[in-house]
């Protein structure tokens, strides 16, 4: 079938992108689904810094690629081996599709599932195919979902059912900033009723790790950031304190928590952002790190600080996730009025203003920008 969907074809575009236009609207051929596949239709897909980071050549992708990883959509057809969905289904895409044979999937760590990372190294679907065609050959796939299209074929492993009733640009934000953000929290760093928590840098994942963090139970919730329309969301959401990054925001956090958190999350996916969580971590505290900085990055640590504090520095990747059990989690959290994740969503867009959106975002203007495929162009 034919379809629409945003191509990237070369990286390194010179801003701004709505004019360079990296991401070109494409007409492109989509396959059938195959074995254990499925054919979603698109309705809402959310633009994220691990796309952009694609886009400015910093997380190198084989191209041509159909970017989008965070999205929800419809389920229209079904490939062989497919038998607990049905065309109707509501649907969320997670972005590392677990094989469910592996090491780490046998040891209930799907997120570090071996060859669903292998398949989003090589731009496939985890069983190896490439659905995505054009005029010249093939088309990528991004993270096993190319979502920014009309439609998208995916591994059924790919996917986690919703409930019909949340409506899909909603429901889009659990399959990415959510499932990272609030996963960081509850499962990577175990924040327990009472801790003190600070959370650096504040995208959509950063202030989803906020609301994670209140209802965890956290006592105090301290979000870092330079940017002031960002610290005076996360005061709307309910942080209890906000700190402008900077030199004086290590001495701000230990001073407001008298000595240090229990638990810091870096977010900005920066070294000097994670050298300044570790500060602001207590002795005997918890460093968390998910954010995603270019691939040559690296940290000097203090060992003896690290022995003799008993400090913990732990990587995060999904929110260390178990999709099919955290995201109903969340949306019934969200449900009931205890993870308002609809705050994070900036303004919605159609795909024909993508590049202008990844402008926001480069720019710090917005947390989460939802394309929308349910209302029109122009």
């Amino acid at each position: 079938m034919k379809i629409k969907a945003a191509v990237l074809r070369s990286v390194r575009a010179p801003l701004p992108y709505a004019d360079s236009r990296p991401l070109q609207i494409e007409a492109l051929e989509l396959d059938p689904p195959g074995k254990g596949e499925v054919l979603v239709r698109i309705v809402a897909a959310g633009l994220c810094h691990s796309d952009l980071s694609v886009i400015n050549g910093d997380r190198p992708r084989i191209l041509p690629m159909a970017l989008g990883h965070e999205a929800a959509g419809v389920v229209e057809a079904l490939g062989s081996d497919v038998d607990d969905l049905a065309p109707g289904d509501h649907v969320v895409m997670v972005f590392m599709p677990s094989c469910g044979h592996c090491l780490p999937c046998a040891e209930g760590r799907p997120a570090l599932c071996a060859p669903g990372a292998a398949a989003n190294g090589a731009g496939t679907l985890l069983g190896n195919a490439v659905r995505l065609h054009d005029d010249g050959g093939t088309v990528h796939h991004h993270l096993g979902c190319s979502a920014f299209a009309t439609h998208a074929v995916v591994s059924r492993r790919s996917l986690v059912k919703v409930d019909r009733d949340l409506p899909l640009h909603e429901a889009a934000l659990f399959g990415c900033a959510v499932l990272t953000g609030v996963g960081a929290v509850v499962n990577t760093a175990n924040v327990k009723a009472g801790q003190t928590v600070a959370v650096i840098g504040l995208g959509g994942v950063g202030l989803a790790s906020v609301l994670g963090a209140l209802a965890a139970g956290a006592a105090q919730v301290i979000a870092v950031d330079l940017a002031d329309d960002k610290l005076a969301l996360a005061t709307r959401i309910g942080a209890t304190s906000v700190v402008k990054a900077g030199p004086g925001a290590v001495a701000a956090v230990r001073e407001l928590t008298a000595g240090g958190c229990d638990v810091v999350l870096e977010m900005a996916g920066s070294v000097r952002a994670l050298e300044s969580a570790v500060a602001m971590t207590r002795r005997g505290g918890t460093t968390v790190t998910a954010g995603l900085p270019p691939a040559d990055a690296a940290l000097a640590v203090n060992v003896v600080a690290l022995v003799a504090e008993e400090r913990t520095l732990k990587g995060s990747y999904i929110g260390t996730c178990v999709p099919t059990r955290d995201i109903p989690r969340y949306v019934a959290l969200y449900r009931a009025g205890r993870l308002p994740v609809d705050k994070l969503v900036s303004g919605y867009l159609t795909l024909d203003q993508i590049n202008a959106g990844f402008d926001a975002l480069h720019a710090g203007h917005a947390v989460r920008q939802i394309i929308r495929f349910d209302i029109p162009e122009g």
